[in-house]
């Protein structure tokens, strides 16, 4: 596994690089199939609470992208947050389609280990389907119509690279676009 580890506007010192590559370094022993992790580290300020920590994990798991951001009064306190969520999700993720994508379901005992380590959390339903004509537009003119309905997220064709594309407003206030590829 490759543990890339990247500070936004922050020198990372040694021990704290020591100390997340041994609390991430140790996910390889839950998912075999990690190849590559990111850690980015970086500062937030917030109101109620003053200056935050910022710790955001992806891990790339042959194609299936496992992610986490916690934030925290240090940067250990949120590298192990982000560690025991990412834990949970490896679990869960092994429990509902790890197995499945192996032909069947796990061996009678390692499957018997999962349940009892995660507690299943029921998946909601759909209970609304909503259609909408989309028209090509620019990521401009997307983020203005986001705005005007109010919401977090927006689905557009865009006219420039003539693909299906999300925008959505990101927690510092900016705004992210989600291109798909084929994988």
């Amino acid at each position: 596994m490759d543990l890339i580890v990247t500070g936004r506007n922050i020198d990372v010192p040694d021990a704290l690089l020591t100390y997340a590559e041994r609390k991430i370094g140790r996910l390889i022993n839950h998912l075999q199939t990690i190849t590559e992790a990111k850690l980015e580290l970086s500062r937030a300020r917030s109101k109620t609470q003053g200056p935050l920590h910022v710790v955001q994990v992806t891990i790339d798991s042959n194609g299936t992208i496992l992610r986490v951001e916690k934030r925290a009064a240090d940067f250990y306190a949120a590298i192990d947050s982000a560690a025991d969520v990412l834990d949970r999700q490896i679990q869960r993720y092994k429990g509902r389609f790890y197995y499945q994508k192996r032909k069947g379901v796990a061996p009678a005992e390692e499957q018997a280990e999962v349940e009892e380590e995660v507690e299943e959390e029921p998946l909601g339903e759909v209970v609304k389907i909503k259609r909408f004509p989309v028209k090509p537009m620019s990521t401009e003119e997307a983020i203005e119509q986001m705005e005007l309905l109010g919401h977090n997220f927006f689905l557009f064709f865009d006219e420039m690279s003539q693909k299906y594309c999300v925008v959505y407003r990101r927690n510092d206030g900016d705004y992210g676009l989600i291109e798909p590829e084929l994988g």
